[in-house]
C-alpha cells in the first residue's frame, strides 16, 4: 500500500469513527445542541425540546455518551445528561493531529 493510500485509509477511517458519525444524526445535532443551550438535562426535558419520543432521545442519548460527548448521571429515577467536554476536546484534538499528519501526504498546498 502506498503511503497516499495509507492517508486516504486513515482519513476514511476517522470520518468512520463513532465520534462523527454521532454528530452527523441531525436529531443528535439537535440534541447536543439543547445541552449546549441549556446545560444538564434529564431525558424528560430533552424530549420536551425536540420533535423525538422520550424512548428516542434515550437511543440517541446512549450513542452520543458511547462517542464520548455527552456524560450522564443518575439521580433517582431520572438520568441528566450533560456535554463531556473534555472528551469532545480530546477528540477533537485527535482528529486534528490526525490530519496534521496526514495534509502533507493527501492534499499538499503547494
Amino acid at each position: 500500500m502506498t503511503t497516499r493510500e495509507q492517508a486516504a485509509a486513515q482519513s476514511i477511517e476517522a470520518f468512520n469513527a463513532t465520534f462523527i458519525k454521532a454528530l452527523t444524526e441531525p436529531a443528535r445535532a439537535a440534541l447536543v445542541r439543547e445541552l449546549l443551550l441549556y446545560g444538564r438535562l434529564d431525558v424528560g426535558s430533552l424530549a420536551d425540546k425536540v420533535p423525538q419520543d422520550r424512548s428516542v432521545v434515550a437511543r440517541h442519548l446512549q450513542v452520543l455518551e458511547r462517542a464520548g460527548m455527552v456524560r450522564s448521571m443518575k439521580e433517582g429515577r431520572h438520568t441528566f445528561y450533560s456535554i463531556d467536554g473534555d472528551g469532545v476536546l480530546r477528540q477533537l484534538e485527535e482528529l486534528t493531529e490526525l490530519f496534521r499528519k496526514l495534509v502533507p501526504v493527501c492534499c499538499p498546498t503547494k
